[in-house]
């Protein structure tokens, strides 16, 4: 399932687990402190918890926050492992959806994206 975000093409997942506890406030100091990003850009940015069974969204759209709110009753999300690269991942919103889906961020088998070109 696709979710009815907001125009947001840049997603950045958090490394690691998250306390899912945290609400608006809390994960935009996140983004602002951690990931050394501006909560307030147009960007999705994405924690789960440490059961990989709850996905939190943040994103900024105009005059507030929407925060949505994933999960799952069976099963865990196919979470990328930590590393102590860098505390966020940058992904597509395509890798987002495939995440959401079950599916790893990679998938081999996918068909590479075409971008339309203008016709002179």
């Amino acid at each position: 399932m696709s979710l009815p975000l907001a125009f947001s093409d840049q997603v950045y997942l958090a490394n690691g687990a998250t306390d899912l506890r945290k609400s608006i406030d809390g994960l935009a100091v996140l983004v602002q402190e951690s990931f050394h990003l501006d909560p307030f850009s147009p960007c999705l940015f994405v924690f789960c918890n440490r059961k990989h069974d709850k996905i939190k969204i943040l994103q900024w759209e105009s005059s507030g926050f929407w925060l949505y709110y994933k999960r799952l009753e069976k099963g865990r999300f196919q979470w990328p492992p930590a590393t102590s690269a860098s505390p966020s991942l940058a992904v597509s919103r395509r890798q987002l959806n495939w995440l959401l889906d079950g599916l790893s961020l990679e998938q081999k088998q996918a068909h590479s994206r075409i971008e339309a070109r203008a016709v002179i």
